[in-house]
């Protein structure tokens, strides 16, 4: 992408903000209280084979990863809901709580980010999980802080939605290395050559990052390859802390675009916890953790390990409210246009999923201006 016109990396530029519209963005799912620490999100939509819409996400409740269960509910519930009138309503047909996810003796203390996946088998449900009974590294056992778990993704699959519930998960991901010991966060996409990709985010024993990592499912193969822990380094400005890795749009091939083009959207901060400005410095907002701020990177197929930011020095995607969080960026593609959703901070500190449409003509005649 270095070598592409300043003008073309402008229009993409523009094609994301016109899918990402902060101001003309309406509330689809509202977290359960209208104030900070509570949220809804870190999932997506997709389509089954009949074209009925389905929505995957977490409710968050107010709580501390820092002091584990003791200090709120924190992520209480993993929902499905359906919509029947092209993704303009939402009902909720599945309710997952944290019971439901249990894996043998490990409990589950928080649901994290979930996504679903139509393939020939069904419906697939990949979702990260924060689990107690798993134990730190050898000689890194005193950094475990009581009340917490270690974050895995799970995988359950059936026949239809619906008949997720009682399927009992299987951990596909757990970390072993302590660079990249936390996992969670999973995102599926679909490449041409019939290969699943997973995209994941990691945390290292010392919660000091979060970055990306992705593992490749063949085309016909059941498993997934060894993860690549390296292909996404972290920013060196605004997202140098953060650089999570959330969704991806197929960009049309006009005015000028090539074929297999993809905008990828990213979270990313400057630290994991809040940081204390000089007095005399810029105002403007960070990004940590849980309060993350939207980037942006482009890709061209098959290199879906080669990702190039196109938001180097700062975030492209901030609320106008609140923190200015705004993050989980997915966008699902239809006939008509995109469909994108993100988490998107609110002048009452709560992060609702907030949606916004954008037409294939619109955004057709945003990239060949």
């Amino acid at each position: 992408m270095t070598e592409w016109p300043l003008e073309m990396r402008h229009r993409l530029m523009s094609f994301a903000e016109a899918l990402v519209d902060q101001r003309r963005a309406q509330v689809l799912i509202p977290a359960m209280a209208n104030r900070a620490g509570f949220w809804f999100g870190a999932g997506n939509i997709v389509q089954d084979p009949q074209g009925v819409r389905y929505l995957v996400g977490r409710y968050r409740n107010e709580g501390d990863s820092r002091t584990g269960v003791g200090k709120g509910e924190r992520g209480m519930e993993l929902a499905v809901f359906r919509s029947t009138d092209g993704g303009r309503s939402f009902s909720k047909v599945l309710s997952l709580r944290k019971s439901d996810l249990d894996v043998s003796s490990q409990k589950v203390v928080s649901i994290e980010g979930a996504k679903l996946h139509f393939w020939q088998n069904g419906v697939e449900l990949f979702v990260s999980a924060e689990k107690s009974g798993i134990g730190y590294p050898p000689g890194l056992e005193s950094f475990h802080k009581p009340g917490t778990g270690v974050w895995t993704i799970d995988y359950l699959q059936a026949p239809t939605v619906e008949e997720l519930a009682g399927r009992t998960p299987q951990i596909i991901l757990r970390g072993t290395d302590p660079r990249w010991f936390h996992l969670k966060d999973p995102v599926m996409f679909d490449a041409a050559s019939g290969d699943t990709v997973l995209y994941f985010c990691t945390h290292p024993f010392n919660w000091s990052s979060s970055n990306s990592a992705l593992a490749v499912r063949a085309r016909e193969a059941l498993r997934f390859s060894e993860p690549d822990f390296q292909f996404f380094p972290r920013g060196f400005t605004w997202d140098v802390a953060i650089s999570r890795i959330t969704g991806f749009c197929a960009v049309p091939a006009v005015g000028g675009i090539p074929p297999g083009v993809h905008l990828v959207f990213y979270d990313g901060g400057e630290s994991i916890r809040a940081l204390e400005e000089h007095p005399a410095a810029v105002k403007r907002p960070r990004g940590y953790s849980c309060e993350e701020l939207g980037g942006l990177g482009v890709m061209i197929e098959p290199r879906y390990g080669s990702v190039e930011r196109l938001s180097v020095e700062l975030p492209i995607f901030l609320s106008p409210h609140g923190t200015g969080c705004s993050r989980y960026v997915n966008v699902q593609e239809s006939v008509d246009g995109y469909l994108t959703t993100w988490q998107q901070s609110q002048p009452d500190g709560s992060q609702p999923l907030v949606a916004h449409f954008l037409s294939r003509a619109d955004a057709e005649g945003i990239l060949r201006a």
